[in-house]
């Protein structure tokens, strides 16, 4: 041990503290456990700084924006003048300017000890932290909770590296709106993004080079937002092969032969386990592996336990959490059940919003089930046509015939993210489809769509 390294022993280090690790940190220490949150970032993680918090705080302003100016043909003449300063102001109040002691301060009062610097395994229960040429090293009683997140990805784009472009985290921060921006990706956070920035006055043009947009869900939903989007004066282009970008105090993108001219980039084409150099080699682990394997319980090897979008089981919030209560169970020892990801909920807060579980249509039938599908959409529902001109939307199911019992569903919706609920529970407790075809839906309620749709089911 040099003059510069000092040992500490505790129960458990928590290595990454984004919203499992959060969670996990606190529920442990409440335990009576001594245990140790390691980050060289903010505590908290991706989502309540640059994710999850800020863009909503970003989407509900925009869709006021958008209601305004549905008003005229139901209520009468509105006028609405956007100021993007209040979106800016309302997301650094929120994140208290992008500082961390929100989420410290809960985990010390807890007892969990925050280290700040870059943590690596160090073979099975230790972890070294690494911070201005100081080292602590962790040695722990039960072991290590790794919960070390995500960060954007770039794409292989000639030219990219070598200019100012924008990923969700700048976004976050915009005090400016762009005259002309580019969204490059037409994920969940391109598709959020792109409405948001066009609503707020941003000449907006979406690439996605998948042939349609919301590419892991299903063709229909895809469809469906990218028609919407284009009503409201997006130029939305899928199978965009962008094949250089270049920089001169403006944007200039090479796709399929021709130049698009922008004053900013946004990047969004995915994100990267953050799994490099953390010392998986130490334990036994392939420290080139895209995710780390768990079991049923979390655990990943010995006294070692991981959660969150590293593992590979769906890169949400509510999925680390999920995993972080079935891990502290299994640090303390407690029986539980096994993690089940048959259910697993999303929801893309476009405007209508799209929200969907389980397997998409294509991802049964290649699982060698016996589908049936049923679809209706939204604008033939009582509710739909209440709602006003323009409402539109679709809910489709999933079933596994074999078994008379959905295996998915989505819903593109006002609300979808709530309609989606029922749907949810469905899946999760395999609720018979007899059962669901005889129930009540209250009428006249968006969720009322969710029968026509079963009662299509061929």
């Amino acid at each position: 041990m040099t003059a510069t390294e000092s040992v500490r022993e505790c129960d458990v280090v928590v290595l990454g503290v984004g919203p499992g690790g959060e969670y996990a940190a606190r529920k442990l220490a409440e335990a009576g456990l001594d245990v140790v949150g390691v980050d060289r970032g903010l505590v908290g993680g991706e989502c309540p700084f640059w994710g999850c918090t800020p863009s909503k705080l970003m989407v509900r302003p925009s869709d006021l924006v958008a209601e305004v100016h549905r008003a005229d043909r139901l209520a009468g003449d509105a006028r609405i003048r956007p100021d993007w300063s209040l979106v800016a102001a309302r997301i650094r109040e929120a994140n208290h300017d992008w500082s961390d002691h929100q989420h410290v301060e809960p985990l010390e009062h807890a007892g969990v000890r925050i280290v700040r610097g870059h943590g690596r395994l160090d073979g099975p229960g230790t972890v070294r932290v690494e911070l201005d040429g100081a080292t602590t090293v962790l040695r722990t009683t039960r072991g290590v909770l790794v919960n070390t997140g995500t960060e954007p990805m770039r794409p292989p784009i000639d030219g990219l590296a070598d200019t100012p472009y924008w990923t969700n985290r700048e976004a976050m921060k915009v005090t400016e709106v762009p005259d002309r921006l580019v969204v490059l990706g037409g994920g969940p956070n391109g598709l959020e993004l792109a409405t948001v920035f066009a609503r707020f006055g941003a000449r907006v043009t979406l690439l996605e080079a998948a042939d349609r947009v919301a590419a892991q869900e299903e063709p229909e939903a895809g469809e469906l937002l990218a028609r919407i989007l284009r009503d409201e004066g997006v130029d939305v282009r899928a199978g965009a092969e962008v094949e250089r970008v270049d920089h001169d105090g403006e944007f200039h993108l090479r796709v399929g032969g021709e130049v698009l001219d922008a004053d900013q980039l946004l990047v969004v084409t995915g994100r990267r386990n953050n799994l490099t150099d953390i010392g998986l080699e130490t334990v036994g682990l392939d420290p080139e592996a895209e995710t780390i394997d768990v079991d049923g319980h979390l655990r990943a090897g010995e006294r070692l336990w991981a959660v969150g979008d590293i593992t590979g089981k769906g890169a949400f919030t509510h999925v680390s959490r999920y995993q972080a209560a079935g891990a502290v169970a299994d640090i303390l020892g407690h029986d539980g059940p096994p993690a089940d990801y048959g259910a697993v909920s999303r929801v893309v807060f476009s405007d209508p919003e799209l929200a969907a579980v389980g397997l998409t249509e294509q991802q049964a039938r290649d699982a060698g089930l016996s589908v049936r599908v049923g679809l209706a959409q939204v604008e033939k529902s009582a509710r739909g046509w209440l709602h006003g001109p323009g409402t539109t939307g679709l809910v489709k199911v999933v079933e596994d015939a074999d078994r008379g019992v959905l295996v998915g569903a989505t819903v593109v919706a006002p609300y979808g993210g709530e309609v989606v609920g029922m749907l949810v529970t469905a899946v999760h407790g395999e609720v018979p489809v007899s059962r669901l075809r005889t129930m009540h839906y209250a009428y006249p309620t968006f969720h009322r769509t969710i029968e026509a749709a079963l009662k299509r089911l061929a």
